[in-house]
């Protein structure tokens, strides 16, 4: 793997109130070799060249270290929110293993984004940082079909594989949900797809689903995108086209009946799906060593 300089691992993020109550944000890999269709990571606004090509930051974990152990507030670092951070090579590096015994070691909490079921692996390691801080898992899940998960995530576990792991991890007691985004639109807007989608959360532990009925699209990203639809999707750039021009959020057609479709689902399952619930389910009031201390 080719590695590249880093000067800073970890970030502040001022937007964590609005989306999964992150306070931190960092990523340990640049690029992401799971070739989804739609990935707005490739857009030309975040300057990765060559995105499919997966590359390490030098000395991650040792920067990781010096950043962590500097920070006050034991906030929520998320993790793999513009590359996964369990790509093939994580096997070999251990670059997110690495970055879990820090975070647990220096009392942070964990929110990681993936569509890997490699998460699994270090289900020990989210069970010690679960003991002290919060936790939170997000699986990418656009489609309960593996066939076409197949077309449009080519290079990443299929969704029953990754049904499977929120189940796993549910039954560790690890609050797991799934990020049912993007929704494309002629593709995976359809009602019994949805339905089946929310079903089968249910069925194996999710406790919570969130999505805005639509994908992004610009740039770098669209031309990606349109080349794919030609490939395995006849005619279907044609009507993107027609039907979007060149708007960045591409919301699906029908989108407030397919929510409420979406809502009265999970509803029935008792499943979360506004995001402050989400976040004011998973998080737990953590001491801190003053307050430790003091008791």
């Amino acid at each position: 793997m080719e590695f590249i300089k880093a000067k800073t691992i970890l970030t502040k993020v001022k937007y964590g109130s609005e989306w999964y109550g992150v306070d931190y944000n960092m990523n340990l890999y640049r690029g992401c070799s799971h070739r989804c269709i739609y990935c707005d990571s490739r857009s030309n606004c975040y300057h990765i060249d060559n995105f499919d090509i997966v590359r390490g930051k030098e000395k991650a974990l040792n920067i990781l270290e010096q950043e962590l152990s500097k920070k006050r507030e034991k906030g929520v670092v998320g993790i793999g929110s513009m590359s996964d951070t369990y790509n093939p090579l994580e096997k070999e590096y251990k670059q997110t293993r690495g970055a879990l015994k820090l975070i647990s070691k220096y009392g942070f909490g964990v929110s990681i984004d993936t569509k890997s079921d490699l998460i699994l692996r270090d289900i020990d390691l989210l069970k010690e940082i679960n003991s002290k801080n919060n936790v939170i898992i997000k699986f990418t899940i656009t489609t309960p079909n593996d066939e076409l998960a197949k077309i449009i995530e080519p290079n990443v576990c299929v969704p029953s594989k990754r049904f499977q792991a929120i189940k796993t991890l549910s039954d560790n007691g690890i609050f797991v949900g799934i990020i049912m985004n993007p929704v494309l639109p002629f593709i995976t807007d359809n009602e019994k797809d949805i339905k089946e989608l929310v079903r089968l959360a249910y069925l194996n532990g999710a406790k919570f689903i969130h999505t805005f009925m639509g994908m992004t699209l610009r740039e770098n990203q669209r031309d990606y995108y349109f080349n794919k639809l030609d490939q395995n999707f006849n005619d279907l750039k044609e009507k993107y086209i027609k039907y979007y021009g060149n708007h960045y959020n591409c919301i699906v057609p029908n989108h407030k009946r397919l929510y409420k479709v979406f809502t009265d689902e999970c509803k029935k399952y008792g499943i979360l799906y506004d995001m402050k619930n989400i976040i004011n389910s998973y998080k737990k009031e953590i001491k801190t060593n003053e307050q430790i201390t003091l008791f």
